[in-house]
């Protein structure tokens, strides 16, 4: 598809909720894969040492020759994209749920994250305007520092006035600890705060963390009116960038559960002891060793901390026997585990054949359910020679299990999305 980059437009008012949802689905499984190719080159930049081969395997060459040959090509995402940042600029953020629903944004769907938690009508008022603020972090301090400068042109709540103030969450807690307040001003639609907003937080875990800023009018006998929100995905941030900016105020995108990709991020490390002999230091049949060290950012329906705890399985072994699990761990979004699993009985050989399968759960009073997992593999489709499901393995996973399968002995890092997209076992 080629065109002009700032003039491309798709007209998408003409479908329906289904046909639009359905777009949706598409552009985010596209930006998946893309997610999986960015993640595929980073691997064969760590090991391949000839320039020619990497350019040849990274599928660098293709770009080369495409720009060449389509000096203005665009992809249909990126042209989905470009329609919806135009009405957005066009009509200063006032603009219907549907037409904002394929909105794309810094690689992520720009539905927000806080309609996950959230009910009720937040279209009382049109949204207009822009909020300033600026990041930082104080590593000394172990502090998220949010500054909020001002807001401008915002929406009137009540006969050309708004009484606004800011409120932020570092999503996905949005617990009372995680909601942080400015002071009202009263009377204005151009509101200057100058606060600085304050969150204690280990700076690895603002990988998976989001920050959704949203601006409330007050109303002392009623319920407050929302006036927009903006959100800023940390993992994505730079955080050499302490200046101020402005970035337009948006709506309330609401933001299927369906349509998340990942639950948080899962930290561990794993090795494999090969088999050895009696007084050699080693065991007498293969061991493989999975340290689950701890969880970061886990996103569970209802937002907030949860009751966590990671179960394992080496398969094709999907007994009882076969089943290990971590302690629970309560009430925490990022909750350490330092468990270590240990299965024998392994020969090298088994390994290719063979899937660590890693599930976190959520416990809620006597039931539990499962928020998503990773599966560690060779991700070839079969086990043995039969054609089986499991063997679903990304790129990132098989990465982590031939690495690991490649240096015995040795433990092997990893931090990796936990999945919401596992392939179901067949009984």
């Amino acid at each position: 598809m080629e065109g002009k980059q700032g003039d491309s437009s798709l007209d998408l008012s003409h479908l329906t909720e289904e046909e639009q949802t359905s777009i949706l689905q598409v552009v985010q499984r596209d930006l998946e894969l893309r997610r999986r190719d960015e993640g595929r080159v980073r691997t064969l930049e760590q090991r391949e040492t000839n320039p020619t081969h990497l350019r040849f395997l990274s599928g660098a060459w293709f770009s080369e020759e495409r720009s060449k040959r389509h000096h203005n090509w665009m992809s249909g995402c990126d042209l989905v994209h470009s329609t919806i940042r135009h009405r957005k600029t066009k009509s200063r953020g006032q603009f219907s749920g549907h037409e904002v629903l394929l909105s794309v944004a810094s690689g992520t769907l720009s539905g927000s994250m806080m309609s996950l938690f959230s009910s009720g009508d937040f279209g009382v008022v049109e949204v207009r305007g822009r909020i300033q603020y600026s990041l930082a972090y104080d590593n000394q301090k172990e502090e998220l520092q949010v500054k909020v400068y001002r807001c401008e042109d915002i929406a009137a709540a009540r006969k050309n006035r708004s009484d606004p103030y800011v409120k932020t969450y570092l999503l996905p807690d949005k617990s009372n600890h995680s909601k942080k307040k400015t002071s009202v001003k009263k009377k204005t639609l151009n509101p200057v705060y100058d606060q600085t907003l304050r969150y204690k937080v280990r700076i690895g875990e603002l990988r998976s963390r989001t920050l959704n800023l949203s601006v409330w009018h007050a109303e002392p006998l009623g319920r407050n009116v929302f006036l927009g929100e903006v959100e800023v995905a940390l993992a994505l941030w730079d955080w050499t960038c302490t200046q101020p900016l402005w970035q337009d105020l948006q709506p309330r995108v609401y933001l299927s559960p369906d349509s998340i990709s990942s639950r948080g991020n899962i930290m561990f490390s794993i090795k494999f002891i090969p088999e050895g002999y009696e007084g050699g230091g080693l065991p007498l049949t293969g061991e493989v060793h999975i340290w689950l060290r701890e969880a970061q950012g886990l996103l569970s329906n209802k937002g907030g901390a949860v009751d966590s705890f990671v179960r394992s399985y080496i398969l094709p072994d999907a007994s009882r026997q076969s089943s290990q699990k971590t302690r629970v761990v309560k009430r925490s979004i990022s909750p350490t585990y330092n468990h270590t699993m240990v299965y024998d009985g392994f020969h090298t050989s088994d390994l290719r054949e063979a899937c660590a399968e890693l599930t976190v759960w959520q416990r809620e009073g006597l039931k539990t359910h499962v928020l998503g997992g990773i599966r560690l593999s060779c991700g070839t489709g079969q086990s043995y020679g039969e054609a089986v499901s499991w063997m679903d393995s990304t790129e990132e996973e098989v990465a982590a299990w031939m690495s690991m399968i490649e240096n015995p002995n040795h433990w092997i890092d990893a931090t990796l999305p936990i999945r919401t997209n596992l392939a179901r076992r067949s009984e």
